[in-house]
């Protein structure tokens, strides 16, 4: 019986108007919209989290405020960092190894051809081992650079993939010039899934320095604490230390400290506030088709009454009138989320492409089956929902007047 229901209602589909089509819009827009968010949302955290550089979650970060410009991290300061505030943090009693590194822009020429790109730097000293280990510097080619190494850089993922930069990839043993002076590729990094670190040039601290004259200054400094459950007490006592060094007093700090808890928190809510707003316009879009949907239904009753006339006179019972119209109503419901889904998993999948072209990540599309088994039902209640009143005018009509109308 229920089958026979919607087989007659999808014939009585097939024959509508474009206007009854066009009522699955504001179902179809809404669907596709939370579809393709939902698909993406997790990915998309990622890739976005990915960009802080947040891979040890024992680390804390330090840097200069009051900027001035823009710039990577740190630079364009009115009173930056010194190598001392980095010496100083490290003696705090919650504090295992803190450095700081330089992040700068400079010139680099390859192949005849110049682009301008971050360079930064790997401190000098005992801790080299745990520094890597710290800024997750893994090696794809070449090997990472050794203490006393001079005019020698490793390569960020990208120079090694990308021909476009430098019109041909670069490989090991090639020279480039950085600021007008001569290095030597010795290592290319493994891919980080990071805009920044993947499309950066690292080089030994010293060179740096010498390279950009950059004498005592560093742009961010780098703390890990000895056990995660120190974090807040340490970020305290780093807070309180800087003040200190920087003699200024609490609430009008130059200079920010940061624990990747917050960093993950402030990406998360700003994903939220957008995964926020795409639902509310998600909404409004369904409602609307909804409305629609009603309608469209209300105008079919109308349009209908000597088939309802027809069908009364011949012994079909008001339920039988009414369930008819509410599975029309439903499967035009039905209908909309399914080319809603349909629209938002391709949406979701050119959204991938575009995230990972233009972040360098490799995020996946992710599919839930009961989301989407969740959504075409939901899609379907939607429909029918508003196809109630409808049908029940429908189901009231007397099959006399019907015949006559």
């Amino acid at each position: 019986m229920i089958t026979d229901y919607f087989t007659l209602a999808f014939k009585n589909l097939k024959h509508r108007g474009i206007r009854s089509w066009l009522t699955l819009l504001g179902i179809f827009i809404g669907i596709a919209a939370v579809i393709s968010l939902i698909s993406l949302s997790s990915g998309l955290k990622a890739a976005v989290i990915s960009q802080f550089g947040v891979s040890n979650m024992e680390v804390i970060t330090i840097q200069a405020g009051g900027i001035s410009g823009v710039g990577p991290p740190g630079t364009g300061v009115t009173e930056p960092l010194i190598k001392g505030d980095a010496e100083a943090i490290e003696k705090l009693s919650n504090i295992e190894i803190s450095f700081g590194r330089i992040i700068s822009s400079g010139k680099v020429e390859f192949n005849n051809r110049i682009n301008f790109v971050y360079l930064t730097s790997v401190p000098l000293g005992n801790n080299r081992k745990s520094v890597y280990e710290i800024i997750d510097l893994e090696i794809e080619q070449g090997r990472i650079l050794r203490e006393g190494d001079i005019n020698k850089v490793i390569l960020g993922y990208n120079f090694y993939k990308d021909k476009e930069k430098f019109g041909k990839t670069i490989s090991l043993g090639d020279k480039m010039l950085i600021q007008d002076k001569r290095f030597e590729v010795v290592g290319i990094a493994e891919k980080r899934g990071s805009f920044i670190l993947d499309n950066a040039i690292v080089m030994n601290e010293d060179s740096m320095r010498d390279l950009l004259n950059y004498g005592d200054k560093i742009d961010i400094i780098l703390a890990k604490v000895k056990n995660k459950d120190l974090m807040e007490r340490a970020k305290e006592d780093i807070e309180k230390l800087m003040r200190q060094r920087r003699e200024v007093k609490k609430g009008q700090e130059n200079f920010e400290v940061s624990t990747p808890d917050a960093i993950l928190k402030t990406a998360n809510q700003i994903l939220g506030g957008v995964q926020a707003f795409i639902v509310i316009i998600a909404s409004i879009s369904i409602i609307v088709g909804a409305i629609g949907v009603a309608n469209t239904m209300t105008t079919s009753v109308l349009e209908r009454k000597k088939e309802i006339g027809i069908m009364k006179s011949v012994g079909a019972k008001n339920s039988q009138i009414f369930f008819q119209f509410f599975v029309e109503s439903g499967l035009l419901g039905l209908i909309g989320g399914f080319i809603g889904i349909l629209f938002g998993l391709i949406i979701g999948y050119i959204g991938v492409i575009i995230i990972n072209t233009f972040l360098g990540s490799e995020i996946t599309l992710n599919l839930n089956l009961f989301l989407i088994l969740g959504t075409l039902a939901g899609s379907f209640i939607i429909g029918s929902t508003s196809g109630i009143i409808p049908a029940m005018n429908a189901a009231k009509q007397n099959p006399v007047e019907a015949l006559r109308g």
